[in-house]
């Protein structure tokens, strides 16, 4: 939510994958029954992800009011989310902070199993609960209806999550052709499924008795290791729901 005077209709920005931005915004439109509410694309703002090392001040002060930062809802180890207007030297408005890629976020979020976008998301593929967006906190048990809230809260309240998505390491780099290819045992019995990735590190829906043990995954005529883990983020040993 946009800070504004209380008595003008706020606005909310909601950041997507930009593969997502048409679907999202036709979705949300279709439930705009009531209220006048405009659904528009904000290309005049860029989004930031600001991760500090253990050692940083916490960032309680920001230079420019024009600026927006909140903590990243996901986990604690993606820092904040930082909304400027596109074209602004980061570095300048933050002093002492080091530019990275968009190479280096993306390991990052691998490396500690935080999914994003379609490519680890699939519309229609993902389950909000393998995907553990509960650890995330991106589903409320609380709030009104949304569509799949009965089946999602059922199997949360009384289910058991027998798969997650969880981060893996590869014993040498794989090319893009391999998202979705099934993981095996060194005794050849499924595991899962390796969802998308970058290089030796990606996510995989697999079954958590199966995490820890050695995995595989062969195409090409190559045979490469799989190293499965469960986060340090994740609440409980995430064995369970």
């Amino acid at each position: 939510r946009v800070p504004g005077p209380p008595d003008v209709s706020p606005d909310l920005l909601l950041e997507s994958d930009v593969e997502a931005v048409d679907s999202i915004r036709k979705h949300l439109q279709v439930y705009n029954f009531r209220k006048k509410v405009e659904v528009l694309p904000c290309p005049e703002l860029s989004v930031w992800a600001v991760i500090q090392e253990k050692s940083d001040p916490p960032l309680n002060r920001l230079p420019s009011p024009s600026l927006l930062c909140v903590p990243d809802p996901r986990a604690p180890l993606m820092g904040c989310r930082l909304v400027a207007q596109t074209g602004e030297d980061i570095t300048v408005i933050l002093q002492g902070t080091e530019l990275r890629t968009v190479r280096d976020y993306s390991r990052h979020r691998y490396q500690h199993g935080i999914p994003e976008g379609v490519k680890d998301l699939p519309p229609g593929v993902a389950l909000p609960l393998e995907s553990n967006l509960v650890y995330m906190n991106g589903i409320s048990f609380s709030k009104g209806c949304y569509v799949g809230q009965e089946l999602t809260a059922r199997t949360h309240h009384t289910g058991v999550i027998r798969k997650r998505l969880v981060p893996v390491h590869f014993s040498s780099p794989l090319p893009s052709e391999f998202h979705g290819a099934e993981i095996t045992t060194t005794s050849g019995k499924s595991a899962g499924k390796y969802r998308a990735g970058m290089e030796d590190l990606g996510l995989a829906l697999l079954r958590l008795a199966h995490v820890g043990e050695e995995l595989q995954l062969k195409g090409g005529g190559a045979t490469v290791s799989v190293t499965a883990s469960v986060p340090e983020w994740w609440p409980g040993s995430g064995d369970d729901k």
